[in-house]
Order: structure tokens, then C-alpha cells, then sequence
């Protein structure tokens, strides 16, 4: 049997032991030792039947896609800002000195705490969420793009300069190659940031999305449709993350003969 179809089984054997576990749990501890009322702890197959009514509405799928509009725009400025900005601090020494500390502060924020200044100066709406995500990912982006660009081996820029390579060359075929992976590091890191940057946004302001729907469960006191929208966004953080992140890193380990 091919090994990608034996990791797989294994894998959706795990899975289906972690859903009977769960359901196991669940009887235990609300009909038979009665720990917990039935409301408080979420039901595998009432999370289910959840999905099914959300996805039969549509509701869910409208929520993911505003949610993914939304997380990828904020993901892709905060890219392009951040990357700005580790150059920056790793090309001017007077501004590394001045700036990182200021960005490994706001690193550590909850980005939920510029929901107030965001919900001011823009109101309730999509610049407000977006701007959330972009300054709770922006800084850790910014930190791995100069940790990665300090980290290039001193020997193959050495060697550039020697073979007479332009800027522009060194940049391309040097500096960006070798460094790539710790960026690709800091990018899944700043994804993370703005996943959750966005349902900060969305719980307290938007109309549509997961994380509106997660308020609603809240709201009606239903925890399953709550925990219903949490697998969601885990499935969809790891889906990312393999077909995605995954891919580039595949490459970069053939391109290095790692695999």
C-alpha cells in the first residue's frame, strides 16, 4: 500500500478515536457521574448536526468567506509593511536601536486592545477589523524579516561581493534565498497573529463572519455551535498551513537537498 494512503488512514484513525473519546467523555461526565448539565460541555454529534444547519444555510460558508477576504487582506499589507519595516531597523543602526524594543512591546499586545482606537477612528467596519489585523501581525513580521536577514551566513556575502554582484543581485540571489526560511517562519507567525486579531474584530463589530457566528453561539447559549465554529477555524488554520506553508517549505527543503 502507498505510504501517503497508510499515513492517511492512520491519521483519519486518529481522528475518528479522538471523536469517540470526546463522545465518551461527554456521556460520562453529564449522564452517568453528571459532573457537568448537558449545555455546558459540547456534544460531538450535536456539533455535528450544528454544521449541517449551517452549512445547509449557506451561513457558514458566507461567514468563511468574509472571514478570508477579510484575514488575507489584512495578512498580505501586514506582509508588505512588516517586511518594509525589518529592513528598515536592519539597515539603519539608529533605528534598530530606537524601534525594536518599541516592536517587541507591541509585539506582546492583545491585539484586541486597538479594537477601541480602530473602532474610533475608522467606526464599524471592515477598515476597522483589517486595521486590527494588520497591527497584530505587522510587528512579528517585521521582527522575523530582520532576525532573517541578520541570520545570512556572513560567508555567501562575502562571496557575492567578491564576484563584483550588484545590490539588486545580492538581494535576489543571496540574501533572499538564504533567509527565506526563518521569513517563512515569521509569516506562519504572523498568519497565527492575524487569525486572531480577525476574530477580535469580528466579535465586536462585524455583521458578518466567524466570529460573529461564535458571538451568536455565545449569545443563544449554544455551546455547540460554538465549539462548532472553533473546529472550523482550526481545519481552516491547518489547511493553510499545508497547502500553503507547506508547499514553500517542501521546495525550499528539495532545492537544499534536504528531501
Amino acid at each position: 500500500m502507498n505510504t501517503k494512503v497508510i499515513g492517511t488512514v492512520k491519521k483519519v484513525g486518529v481522528l475518528m478515536a479522538l471523536l469517540l473519546l470526546w463522545q465518551l467523555v461527554f456521556y460520562l461526565t453529564t449522564s452517568v457521574f453528571q459532573v457537568w448539565r448537558p449545555f455546558m460541555v459540547p456534544n460531538p454529534l450535536d456539533v455535528i448536526r450544528v454544521f449541517g444547519n449551517l452549512a445547509g444555510n449557506n451561513t457558514l460558508f458566507i461567514a468563511i468567506s468574509a472571514s478570508m477576504r477579510r484575514v488575507l487582506i489584512g495578512f498580505f499589507m501586514s506582509i508588505a509593511i512588516g517586511a518594509l519595516l525589518g529592513l528598515l531597523i536592519y539597515r539603519v543602526k539608529f533605528l534598530n536601536d530606537a524601534l525594536k524594543p518599541v516592536f517587541l512591546g507591541l509585539q506582546t499586545l492583545p491585539s484586541i486592545c486597538w479594537l477601541p482606537f480602530a473602532i474610533l477612528w475608522f467606526g464599524l467596519n471592515e477598515t476597522a477589523i483589517i486595521f486590527v489585523i494588520i497591527i497584530g501581525s505587522a510587528f512579528s513580521i517585521a521582527l522575523a524579516v530582520e532576525a532573517a536577514v541578520k541570520g545570512v551566513t556572513p560567508l555567501f556575502i562575502k562571496a557575492g561581493k567578491t564576484m563584483g554582484a550588484t545590490p539588486l543581485k545580492m538581494l535576489l540571489y543571496i540574501i533572499f534565498p538564504d533567509c527565506l526560511p526563518h521569513v517563512i517562519v515569521g509569516l506562519k507567525q504572523g498568519w497565527s497573529f492575524s487569525w486572531r486579531a480577525l476574530m477580535n474584530g469580528e466579535m465586536l463589530s462585524a455583521t458578518v463572519g466567524l466570529g460573529q457566528v461564535l458571538m451568536l453561539g455565545r449569545d443563544f447559549a449554544d455551546i455547540n455551535q460554538v465549539m462548532c465554529v472553533i473546529i472550523v477555524i482550526m481545519v481552516l488554520g491547518m489547511l493553510v498551513d499545508q497547502l500553503f506553508f507547506g508547499i514553500i517549505e517542501k521546495k525550499m527543503r528539495r532545492d537544499r537537498g534536504i528531501v
